[in-house]
């Protein structure tokens, strides 16, 4: 007695693949790995839509020039500080335009200057920082932004500990 046939062997997809000339089941193979490897391989890693970033909220632009620079721990001392960042204008920071549409600026404990962006969240808050996702080490949020101040936390603790809320108020000329 012949053996029965098993349920898997009986499919229509299957019997229709046996029914295919060699040449063209060696094509439809390799098309389904093809299509299969592709998938895999475009795959998002779990939370990256979240982390991706999205245009800022400001224009770069707005950043460039000659800024006198102070920070502050403690937030009832933002207007003194904004006081003291006005008198660093007789050796201002100067931020200059980065050669891909981002600012020449330093990070944290770094002398060399670097290319930073304006970059959006899910959230809706904006963050300068590398042309990376949200959420880098070096990401600064930015807290207040107008065409003669701008204020910038760091959003790691430790270093954000360290130089506390930056203020930058734009100099005069």
């Amino acid at each position: 007695m012949p053996p029965s046939p098993s349920p898997i062997s009986s499919t229509p997809l299957l019997q229709s693949f046996r029914s295919l000339t060699k040449p063209a089941a060696v094509t439809f193979a390799a098309l389904a790995i093809a299509l299969l490897v592709s998938g895999c391989a475009s795959t998002p890693e779990p939370g990256a839509q979240q982390r991706a970033s999205l245009p800022g909220a400001y224009p770069t632009e707005g950043l460039v020039g000659r800024w006198g620079v102070a920070s502050y721990r403690r937030d009832q001392d933002r207007a003194r500080t904004e006081a003291q960042a006005r008198t660093q204008c007789r050796q201002p920071y100067v931020i200059t335009k980065g050669p891909t549409d981002g600012v020449m600026m330093h990070i944290a404990d770094d002398a060399t200057p670097y290319e930073l962006k304006l970059k959006g969240s899910p959230d809706g808050k904006t963050y300068l920082g590398f042309d990376v996702p949200v959420g880098d080490r070096n990401d600064r949020e930015v807290v207040s932004f107008s065409s003669s101040l701008v204020v910038l936390r760091f959003i790691n603790p430790e270093i954000a500990e360290r130089y506390g809320t930056m203020v930058y108020v734009r100099c005069p000329g």
